[in-house]
């Protein structure tokens, strides 16, 4: 079928549109009720089927001819070590971890906190969590003591499974006292800890509560799969910048199983056995579905990288692990590419690896700009697939659908809506706006098999933050328009719009402006308060390594081009050369944080943030211009 004739058939008929794409799975007792509501009106999936996902994963193609086939590629320049894992490997392990787990109390129904670094034994604990029913919440590896803490009341599990250490590039980061100290700031602390020993650095264990992970799988048995309903929880996903109480996506087993299996055939165009890598972090929404579950369900190969798009040791890394496992499609944030670029900006470190298994390369996580578009197509001469999702929604809303029809691509576009999501543009009363304009990005519902039903222990919370503004829809907290051609455009978060004498302006345009430039890696422009005009905007700018222009002459030009692009009203001035950007560790610019501090306002500085030194320069690089009074600092 076309896309047209998918996108309609899940548009008026989605019970027998999932229901085919349920059937595709190997279910204990296949789902006859194929959506129905729960008891807050929420639209719910495959409520009487009866399943296990790690069943799914491991166990149903060890059962079907793929038990010597690689699931995972652990990669670790960090440490120097590769390793191969099979169907087989992975399911003993798993099968025998969830019988530590089980030696634990862990039972169905549980809560179970994963907060370890990248290495298989973060995807077995993952696997054996849902073997036996449980739920798992992974906390990305690092997080500061109070971060993890909040979590862990959040959630409050039965167990906590960590490491000894995580690596930094060169740098060993001790998890064992972070975990101490989160467990002995929370109000509902674990009363068992299993870790796992790495060599680069062995933790001190408090017995009776902390467990060596070596030792107890010695002293397990293996267990089976425990069979749970669709729409019971496979695990809690709390959203990055949390502050405060923090926000737990929940995620149905059933949903999550059938949409991910959908994603990778229709979306990624992926086949069994063919090797899949998506390069982020288990502690992120990405690294859940598609390093993960998605590849596994498929009966895919997936690559496990423990090591940065550069530094690790250089910025070729990320072609040399697509020659080595003969990657068939590569799925990164535009800023990966935005730091590869920056150190290598010829792509020289390219030539030396034969990417000719390499057919996709995939781009979600932040708005991919066009300038980063182009040299990504330019320099590997490959399809380069935009496509926007969030940690909500788990898998792809917009996406150029390469397994069922691909599209001509435009820059900045994630083309069209995936079958099963209505996409709307709305005003602030709801109204759908003219093509072209821009306005917040909605999605009717009831929301696909895959998306959250709700927030854990927070209905209310769901209900007030996603459904309230619009009745009738999801709000996405993005912005973005519709081309005349129907291709979306996603512009960024809708509080990235800045109000320059009554003239709403996005600063995800400006930022396409700056990013063309030739000397310009990557840019974020904010709003500065002005008592005149109530904002302007500030571009501040990271340059290319070995770019050879001054700030004076890269702010004139840049001054000329906004003037140019879109003309006096946005009343663009200031263009700040900066060493770095705050970022999350997943690659998202702080642009609210750079907001406060722009403003001379008092902020925290996140933990999720992957470089806080960077702040302070930011901070004098606005007083050595003038933009900010030292007075004004916090």
């Amino acid at each position: 079928m076309t896309y047209n004739d998918q996108y309609e058939l899940a548009l008026h008929q989605p019970e027998a549109f999932w229901d085919a794409e349920a059937a595709r799975l190997p279910w204990f007792k296949a789902p006859q009720k194929i959506i129905s509501q729960d008891e807050h009106g929420i639209a719910r999936w495959f409520a009487d089927g009866e399943m296990n996902t790690c069943y799914m994963a491991l166990d149903h193609h060890v059962q079907n001819g793929r038990a010597d086939q690689v699931a995972i590629y652990y990669d670790s320049p960090v440490t120097d070590q590769k390793r191969a894992i099979t169907y087989q490997q992975l399911l003993e392990d798993t099968a025998l971890f969830a019988g530590v787990l089980r030696n634990q109390g862990v039972e169905k129904g549980d809560t179970v906190v994963i907060y370890m670094p990248m290495i298989p034994e973060a995807l077995v604990a993952m696997l054996a969590v849902a073997r036996l029913g449980a739920i798992h919440s992974v906390v990305f590896g690092g997080f500061a003591p109070h971060e993890l803490a909040v979590r862990i009341d959040d959630v409050r599990p039965k167990v906590v499974v960590s490491a000894s250490c995580g690596i930094e590039i060169a740098k060993v980061i001790p998890y064992k006292p972070l975990l101490d100290e989160a467990l002995a700031q929370a109000n509902y602390p674990a009363q068992r800890c299993i870790i796992f020993q790495r060599p680069e650095q062995t933790a001190a264990l408090q017995e009776p509560r902390d467990i060596d992970w070596q030792q107890a799988m010695t002293k397990a048995e293996p267990v089976g799969c425990t069979p749970v309903s669709g729409t019971d929880p496979l695990y809690v996903l709390y959203t990055s910048g949390t502050t405060g109480k923090p926000k737990g996506v929940q995620r149905d087993n059933g949903g999550h199983a059938v949409a991910l299996n959908f994603a990778m055939r229709a979306v990624y165009d992926m086949k069994p056995g063919e090797v899949f890598w998506a390069a982020s972090d288990i502690g992120w929404v990405v690294g859940h579905s598609f390093i993960l579950y998605a590849p596994l369900i498929a009966g895919c190969s997936t690559v496990l990288y423990e090591g940065k798009p550069v530094r690790t040791p250089d910025a070729s890394a990320f072609w040399r692990v697509c020659a080595e496992y003969r990657v068939k499609a590569l799925f990164a944030a535009p800023t990966a590419f935005r730091a590869i670029k920056k150190e290598d900006p010829n792509a020289e470190g390219l030539r030396h690896h034969d990417l000719s298994a390499l057919t996709y390369i995939f781009v979600a996580g932040e708005r991919l700009d066009p300038p980063t578009y182009d040299w990504i197509s330019e320099k590997t001469g490959k399809p380069v697939i935009d496509h926007w999702w969030q940690t909500e929604t788990g898998w792809p809303v917009c996406a150029n659908l390469m397994g069922i029809e691909p599209k001509p691509t435009k820059a900045g576009s994630a083309t069209f809506p995936v079958p099963g999501y209505q996409v709307a543009v709305l005003d602030e009363a709801g109204q759908p706006v003219p093509t072209g304009e821009q306005g917040a990005i909605a999605l009717r519902l009831p929301l696909p098999p895959g998306c959250l039903a709700t927030l854990w222990q927070d209905h209310e919370r769901y209900q007030r933050g996603y459904l309230e503004t619009y009745p009738g829809y999801y709000l996405t907290g993005d912005g973005g328009y519709c081309d005349a051609d129907g291709y979306v455009f996603i512009m960024g978060r809708i509080d990235d719009v800045i109000n320059v004498a009554g003239h709403r302006l996005s600063t995800g345009e400006m930022e396409e402006i700056i990013a063309a430039h030739p000397a310009v890696a990557e840019c974020a422009v904010i709003g500065m308060p002005d008592d005149l005009k109530g904002q302007k905007p500030l571009g501040l700018v990271v340059l290319k390594d070995g770019a050879d222009i001054t700030e004076a002459e890269l702010e004139r030009v840049l001054v000329e081009h906004m003037r140019h692009n879109i003309g006096a009203v946005a009343c663009f001035h200031h263009a700040l050369q900066v060493a770095r950007l705050p970022k999350t560790r997943s690659g998202k610019i702080l642009r609210k944080l750079l907001r406060q501090i722009a403003a001379g306002e008092a902020y925290t500085v996140p933990s999720t943030i992957d470089d806080p030194a960077c702040l302070p320069e930011i901070q004098q690089a606005l007083v050595n211009r003038c933009l900010l009074e030292p007075a004004d600092l916090p």
